[in-house]
């Protein structure tokens, strides 16, 4: 994706239009929109996750859905611990990248009730995007590859006459 900075230092995804969320967007279900805002952001260049949800009191249906950037916010510090061996990179700049969905009252649709595309990283290009989380993934190909060379090693390691 071409990203361009504004001048609040934000970098503003370049896609399609039709791609792009726009507040007021309607959805059948929550997980449609989800998935629209996940394939807004594979089409950016950034990954996303899902940050908090609102519950009515009245039924328990989720009224209100954040999903961000996975750099969105910041991390909690953790407590020191004396078993920690390995300590994490820092992950979250501190932004607000977000869309929120919220549930419309008399029907059991969804709409983009708010949204902010203004990042303060750069966003992966095309030819590194596979390289982000939810590009990730192992296909059962490799993980037959990787079980297959695990039996085989410890085959070597512990033959059985």
């Amino acid at each position: 994706p071409l990203c361009a900075a504004n001048i609040d230092n934000e970098w503003i995804p370049s896609c399609p239009t039709h791609l792009k969320p726009v507040v007021g967007i309607k959805f059948d279900t929550l997980q449609q929109g989800i998935s629209f805002y996940e394939n807004y952001a594979r089409l950016s260049g950034f990954d996303t996750r899902l940050y908090s949800t609102k519950k009515r009191k009245s039924d328990g249906k989720i009224s209100l859905k954040y999903c961000v950037c996975n750099k969105e916010g910041f991390r909690e510090t953790p407590r020191l611990q004396s078993n920690c061996k390995k300590k994490r990179p820092i992950t979250r700049m501190g932004y607000n990248a977000r869309i929120t969905l919220k549930l419309i009252n008399d029907q059991d649709n969804y709409i983009i009730f708010s949204f902010h595309e203004g990042h303060t990283h750069p966003l992966t290009t095309p030819n590194s995007a596979h390289h982000t989380k939810q590009s990730r993934n192992l296909t059962l190909a490799h993980k037959k590859y990787i079980m297959d060379n695990s039996r085989a090693i410890l085959e070597l390691l512990n033959p059985t006459d």
